[in-house]
């Protein structure tokens, strides 16, 4: 049985605008996978110098150090500490919030990828009902007997190729989702862990 094989320009060509839509959601997300992986570092939310600075300085109780410490290197923790440090004796209600503000903004910008895994696919089925539309009406409006399985074939074709493409999107994105989510999991547990000595250093 003979092979049918198709290049990639074609796909794209069968595709049409849909396939830009595609372009453009895989570019988004590949930015937000980079973005998270630079500003959801250990380093970038809990920075090992700043917190071994900031516990040294309360400890010895020089508090307006450790703030300065915190202004000077603004990040996730430090902004937990800061609002302990301002806070006082009612540091626990106020770390859980900020605490809490933190942590719906880390896990916001990973989920943008869930979104383009939810668009994806219904982008490419958009592509697959404009597709078969195009072919079933090329044939209803064709008079010409013989041009009928041209239409037909370029119609599914674009059915076919939108639906792939948009797979394509949103598998990876989905993959890269679930480890990201863990990986914001685990720095939003440390941060936690780091709240809660914050609360028993001001007790």
């Amino acid at each position: 049985m003979k092979e049918i094989s198709i290049q990639f320009s074609q796909a794209w060509e069968y595709g049409g605008w849909i396939m830009w839509v595609m372009a453009a959601l895989s570019v988004i997300a590949f930015a937000i996978f980079l973005i998270v992986l630079i500003t959801q570092r250990r380093q970038a939310i809990c920075p090992q110098e700043l917190i071994s600075e900031v516990f040294d300085l309360l400890n010895k109780r020089k508090v307006e150090d450790a703030y300065q410490a915190c202004l000077r290197k603004p990040c996730p923790f430090s902004a937990v500490a800061l609002e302990a440090m301002s806070s006082g004796a009612k540091s626990a209600d106020s770390i859980a919030t900020i605490g809490s503000h933190v942590s719906e903004r880390l896990n916001a910008v990973v989920d943008y990828l869930a979104d383009i895994a939810a668009i994806a696919p219904l982008v490419g089925l958009l592509g697959t009902v404009l597709g078969m539309f195009s072919a079933f009406g090329g044939i209803a409006s064709d008079v010409a007997a013989n041009a009928r399985p041209v239409v037909l074939a370029q119609g599914v074709s674009q059915a076919i190729v939108t639906t792939i493409f948009g797979l394509v999107v949103a598998i990876p994105c989905i993959a890269i989702h679930a480890f990201l989510r863990r990986r914001t999991a685990k720095r939003i547990s440390e941060l936690e862990t780091l709240s809660d000595k914050l609360i028993k250093v001001f007790k």
